[in-house]
């Protein structure tokens, strides 16, 4: 079985799991994540491979982390991810990407993410829930952080905090690749 059948199948048992958990029909959750009610019968049945911003939404509505949504199987409280098992969920030709590190439930979903963005490249981000925070820790290049519709710069060697229920969108407005680390805390859903 390939990496994207495992996590296809992954995904749609972890969505079925979560959303029965939750006590979510599938209109609910269609409703609460603002995506189409077919789509979820689509991924519940691992029919369909969904964008990132797809699952982030699920993730989001349904209050666990991406990671706990492409887990394999929960094992111990210890869980080491081999830097081969990283997710790569999203990537261009020009060599940017966004890579799933780890995460785990601390209250809410708590996400770590390796972060790539070529020269005049950028990815935008829709609203997390209200309570979301992001931190990030620019590790080469200059981050171009918009939040809100306002231009934040952050160098490499500095960090930044934000309260991501807003648009938010990094950017690499240099000339040399911009790299990052970021977390990603979700609060619970209730």
């Amino acid at each position: 079985m390939s990496d994207l059948d495992l996590l296809t199948r992954s995904l749609a048992r972890n969505v079925k799991r979560w959303r029965t958990e939750r006590g979510f029909t599938l209109d609910t959750l269609a409703a609460r994540a603002g995506v189409s009610r077919g789509m979820l019968i689509q991924i519940e049945q691992a029919r369909t491979n969904p964008s990132i911003g797809t699952v982030v939404k699920i993730g989001d509505a349904l209050g666990v982390s991406v990671t706990t949504l492409l887990d394999y199987g929960r094992g111990p409280k210890v869980r080491i991810v081999p830097a081969d098992q990283a997710v790569r969920l999203w990537h261009t030709e020009g060599g940017s990407f966004s890579q799933l590190l780890a995460g785990t439930e601390a209250p809410g979903p708590l996400e770590m993410w390796d972060w790539r963005l070529m020269p005049g490249e950028s990815s935008d981000s829709d609203p997390h829930p209200t309570g979301t925070v992001e931190l990030v820790h620019v590790t080469s290049g200059e981050l171009t952080l918009t939040v809100d519709g306002v231009e934040h710069r952050v160098p490499a060697g500095a960090s930044a905090s934000f309260e991501a229920n807003t648009p938010h969108t990094y950017g690499n407005q240099g000339d040399v690749p911009m790299e990052m680390i970021m977390t990603v805390s979700v609060p619970p859903v209730h």
